[in-house]
């Protein structure tokens, strides 16, 4: 799949929002509020990769969960490929691909059955899908032997590979990567990496990443986002960032700019 007006951006974010509500007291009675994303407004160029950095609860993993159509925006607009959401959820979801910091898989199948139930589900016929997923796996640096193994029997760096496999099944336009290498020991992050500069070179794919890695940022994104407290607060080079910031790094640039250090703290909504 292709998106062929390369004179339009392939997305365009203005003043979204996002808020999670708790019940809490006698009778569930009280409601509590905590908003995720604060009127966030952003342009991603086609074939652009943008990145997203910020630490975990600052709203970076919200926002591909709404860009994906997990969830549901209370506020704002958002286009894809030239596409709205909510209205079009059902193309857009049938056009991109998505990678996610915790994978959700059928572990007890194998890494073949789970990736032909994916194509199937897209209308890919069984045999173009295994060969384009042993062609991925293959460049991703994943040991073929192991593509009838089941998916609990694999380490996550291999999980991971089966993931960003998935993804690109359909060879989608728009790629949106939540933290796709955290967690991946370093040769497995340097696999993941360089396949994803090489299809962006080779299919002009767009990439939307998240992350909290300055080196991966500085290594993969044409332009970065610094989010905090569900704001974007910076935008830019990685070069224009630490310029803005005086610094020589991306990271004290984050924290001069942002007055945020990363941390640990679990995105409002979402699981540990």
């Amino acid at each position: 799949m292709t998106f062929s007006n390369t004179n339009s951006p392939a997305i365009i974010v203005e003043d979204l929002k996002k808020v999670f509500r708790k019940r809490s007291g006698f009778m569930k009675s009280k409601v509590t509020e905590q908003w995720a994303l604060k009127g966030i407004s952003f342009t991603v160029k086609d074939r652009e990769t943008y990145g997203v950095l910020g630490p975990n609860g600052s709203g970076k993993s919200t926002l591909i969960r709404v860009l994906s159509t997990l969830l549901i925006p209370d506020g704002g607009s958002v286009e894809i490929l030239g596409h709205t959401l909510p209205k079009d959820e059902r193309w857009i979801r049938q056009n991109i691909g998505r990678v996610s910091v915790d994978a959700a898989f059928y572990k007890k199948l194998s890494a073949r059955e789970n990736l032909l139930y994916a194509a199937q589900l897209y209308g890919i016929k069984p045999g173009v899908a295994q060969k384009r997923a042993l062609e991925i796996l293959g460049r991703l640096g994943l040991k073929l032997k192991r593509f009838n193994d089941p998916l609990e029997e694999m380490s996550r760096g291999m999980q991971q590979k089966i993931s960003v496999a998935r993804a690109l099944l359909i060879n989608p336009p728009l790629l949106l990567l939540d933290e796709p290498t955290t967690g991946l020991d370093p040769k497995s992050r340097r696999d993941v990496q360089t396949y994803l500069e090489e299809i962006r070179k080779e299919e002009g794919t767009t990439i939307v990443l998240t992350t909290h890695d300055m080196a991966e940022a500085e290594r993969l994104c044409d332009r970065i986002a610094f989010i905090a407290h569900g704001r974007i607060v910076a935008e830019g080079t990685a070069d224009e960032l630490k310029l803005k910031a005086d610094t020589e790094n991306l990271e004290d640039a984050f924290i001069k700019i942002t007055g945020e250090k990363f941390n640990d703290e679990k995105e409002e909504g979402e699981e540990e």
